[in-house]
């Protein structure tokens, strides 16, 4: 499984980006699919991310901002409104398997005051 994500760059706060992701490879590999990011000095956390069953998670920030949809079976969007600074980070596409993770190559969001 491959995953190519696409859509970050430079937004001033209050601003809003849309992060695609695509998934080639065998699909039946993915059991959820979703969006981690990883500001500078920071863990890497989970952002917003399907579940197996579905449904959806997304970090307290986040929560009536960023909303996360399957456009298809193999691609996955992030939609960032009101977007603060402190969003500022690489965001990567993420799939979990059966008994391995994937990752993307992520992408820069950058938003400034």
């Amino acid at each position: 499984v491959q995953l190519q994500a696409s859509g970050g760059g430079l937004v001033q706060a209050g601003g809003s980006l849309r992060l695609s992701c695509a998934a080639s490879g065998p699909s039946f590999l993915i059991k959820a699919i979703g969006w981690y990011r990883q500001a500078p000095g920071k863990l890497r956390e989970v952002v917003a991310h399907f579940t197996s069953g579905g449904s959806t998670n997304y970090v307290d920030s986040v929560k009536g901002r960023f909303t996360i949809s399957r456009d298809s079976k193999n691609t996955v969007s992030l939609q960032m409104n009101s977007l603060k600074p402190e969003d500022t980070a690489v965001y990567y596409c993420h799939a979990a398997g059966f008994s391995d993770d994937y990752w993307g190559q992520g992408t820069q969001v950058t938003v400034s005051s």
